[in-house]
């Protein structure tokens, strides 16, 4: 080996060293960063974002946004149908069933003439709640839509098919649509199909919709759904060296944040549902992470939990303890004054899906959305 060659080999081994010796040194400052960020013990607003006292029925002003209209809710459903508009003038039609529901009643039910199809199964004879589940039990969905029966009892009640009751007529309802796509004729014929497959186990008479009449509403109560499948972002950026993935997973588990199995923290409301997700943006492999990025949907959060509020205050808290900055998707500052404007903005927008008789927040919000 010459002289030349044994330099190279040297500086080259220098080099390597180096390079090692400076990845370390960043991953143990990324580390050390995000320790220090969550080391403190003061009261934090991550903790009360979800517990904060929320402002009583009737405090807000929401201003008018009637982009979607529906009928008086006290018409009687033996009317059969209930109209709600969409757009202008498109309206969802739905036949209600033979034997009308208690509106209070029917909102605790699986099956819900606004946004199911609904079909009256009429019996010749009274059926125990086990021989309708075990009937039904195959017949759960078609195309991603969920389906569901009800019965009504001797008593007069309806109720979700359980055991031990006996119920004197049944109806069965297939949803018309979710964020991916409306209810089809391939799906509808399908339902229908073994809906009246069932129906001859029990010598009962399904009294179908027209299917023309069925897809009209379908696709109406989709062009609703995409009309307000909205989801808003706010991001939290490095102002200097990235974080430590690991670290700032577990401090962010000990501020309140759920790891559910699919990767995804997510921020409790209290009571079983979800106020907004964060998502680090890098993948299990990486180590580092210079933003992290919260997400509000819209529409299944109740307004009174105001959780765009506690996903700002969140994202606040975060760069404030992280040294970061509060930044749109382009990585623009978002001022006070922005983020008033998409308060603003999403009040319409709550104001618009109540006055079309889908709340967000609500079940039907919960399961049109899901």
């Amino acid at each position: 080996m010459t002289d030349l060659q044994a330099s190279l080999f040297v500086i080259g081994g220098v080099i390597v060293v180096g390079v090692i010796a400076y990845n370390k040194w960043q991953e143990h400052k990324a580390k050390k960063s995000v320790e220090r960020a969550f080391s403190s013990s003061h009261d934090d607003v991550l903790m009360g974002a979800s517990s904060a006292p929320q402002p009583a029925a009737g405090e807000r002003q929401e201003p008018h946004f009637a982009q979607h209209d529906v009928d008086a809710a006290e018409r009687e459903l033996n009317d059969q149908e209930m109209s709600l508009e969409a757009s202008g003038d498109a309206a969802f039609e739905e036949a209600a069933p033979v034997e009308s529901l208690n509106l209070a009643e029917e909102k605790e039910l699986p099956v819900d003439y606004l946004i199911d199809c609904t079909i009256p199964l009429t019996l010749t004879a009274q059926l125990r709640g086990e021989k309708v589940l075990a009937a039904t039990q195959s017949l759960r969905s078609v195309g991603g839509k969920p389906i569901h029966f009800v019965g009504q009892r001797v008593d007069g009640g309806w109720e979700a098919i359980t055991h031990g009751s006996v119920y004197k007529s049944l109806t069965a309802g297939v949803q018309l649509a979710n964020r991916n796509n409306a209810l089809n004729e391939l799906e509808y014929s399908e339902f229908v199909m073994r809906l009246r497959q069932i129906a001859d186990d029990f010598d009962a008479d399904p009294d179908v919709p027209d299917m023309t009449e069925v897809m009209v509403t379908a696709r109406s109560l989709h062009h609703f759904v995409a009309e307000h499948d909205a989801k808003l972002g706010i991001n939290v950026q490095s102002k200097g060296a990235p974080w430590s993935v690991s670290t700032l997973l577990s401090a962010l588990e000990r501020q309140g944040f759920d790891v559910r199995p699919e990767g995804r923290l997510v921020m409790p409301d209290g009571e079983g549902g979800v106020l907004f997700s964060l998502s680090t943006n890098v993948t299990l492999a990486e180590e580092t992470t210079n933003r992290l990025t919260l997400l509000l949907d819209v529409p299944v959060v109740l307004p009174a939990r105001d959780g765009f509020g506690a996903m700002v205050a969140c994202a606040r808290s975060l760069a404030a303890r992280l040294d970061g900055a509060v930044v749109d998707d382009s990585g623009q500052p978002l001022s006070d004054e922005s983020l008033t404007e998409i308060a603003g903005q999403i009040d319409a927008f709550y104001a618009d899906m109540e006055t079309s008789d889908i709340p967000a927040g609500s079940t039907r919000a919960l399961r049109l959305f899901n």
